[in-house]
């Protein structure tokens, strides 16, 4: 993604991605036999879902990957089982034990080692504004994603999977569309084969599959499990970036690392299992594709 934005328009990339992610998703399950028509009663809930999860993270996730580097960018999107946690004592009566506070305190400090050079050019020198947008927007971004995770687990939306993947991708495209139309205009020249090709696997792979992998996943276990299988990312988006871009990161990205992952390991080891949200009315709410 790093690479892919330098060449195009980051609003045109989540709208072609997610549009052509969904209607590829949506296709498949059609054919598969599957019903694709939306609940009735669900369709608010669906678009709140649609707004949170993807929109939201999407869009600021994309923005915030642009002004920082991708290694930082990761660790910071992937705050989100921090959040998480703390929303589901909130909207899923989770009780809020020593341990998620501990584990708050330490998430506390591995966004503001992150945040360090800006923090202290804030006091010593002239701001580095475009590093404390980039740490906002990606802190913005993981409160968004683990927001709409909870919702999703909170209401149960009473799809397969695969069609309720589709939708959510589909649904998120339009609004991006029209901003990129706006933002962007169109394009002044064809992408370079290697960003064509990030494209297509951003389509189908982090989009179509791993999109579906994670609605499934968050509809067969608890919130604060489905959010413990997704801090590997972080990991290798700062292994990645340094083979692959050549960044190099330093005492902040070294010192984030440990203290966001004793934060989720802290929250995820130990403790009792979260309270089940209400379950869904349809049976094929938890099928399998």
């Amino acid at each position: 993604m790093k690479f892919i934005i330098s060449e195009i328009p980051p609003l045109s990339f989540r709208a072609f991605c997610l549009f052509f992610g969904g209607l590829g998703i949506l296709g498949l399950a059609r054919a598969s036999g599957l019903s694709i028509a939306l609940p009735v009663g669900y369709i608010k809930k669906l678009c709140w879902v649609c707004l949170l999860n993807i929109v939201g993270w999407n869009v600021m996730a994309t923005y915030g990957l642009s002004l920082l580097p991708a290694g930082r960018s990761a660790l910071l999107g992937y705050t989100m089982p921090i959040w998480t946690v703390l929303l589901s004592v909130w909207v899923l009566q989770d009780k809020f034990s020593l341990r998620v506070g501990i584990a708050l305190l330490l998430g506390i400090g591995g966004i503001a080692a992150l945040m360090s050079e800006s923090l202290i050019a804030w006091f010593s020198g002239p701001l580095n504004i475009q590093l404390l947008l980039g740490a906002l927007l990606m802190v913005a971004a993981a409160w968004s994603w683990a927001a709409g995770t909870v919702l999703m687990k909170l209401w149960q939306i009473p799809l397969n999977t695969v069609v309720l993947t589709g939708w959510l991708l589909l649904l998120a495209s339009l609004p991006i569309m029209v901003a990129a139309a706006i933002v962007d205009g169109a394009p002044r020249q064809l992408p370079s084969k290697l960003a064509l090709w990030g494209v297509v696997y951003n389509v189908f792979f982090a989009f179509m599959f791993c999109y579906w992998a994670w609605v499934r996943l968050v509809s067969l276990v608890p919130v604060s499990v489905s959010s413990l299988s997704s801090l590997m990312t972080p990991l290798i988006g700062v292994i990645s970036s340094i083979y692959l871009l050549g960044e190099q990161p330093g005492w902040p990205e070294y010192s984030a690392t440990l203290l966001i992952l004793g934060a989720v390991a802290v929250v995820n080891f130990g403790g009792k299992t979260p309270n089940k949200p209400p379950e869904a009315a349809a049976p094929n709410a938890r099928d399998a594709s």
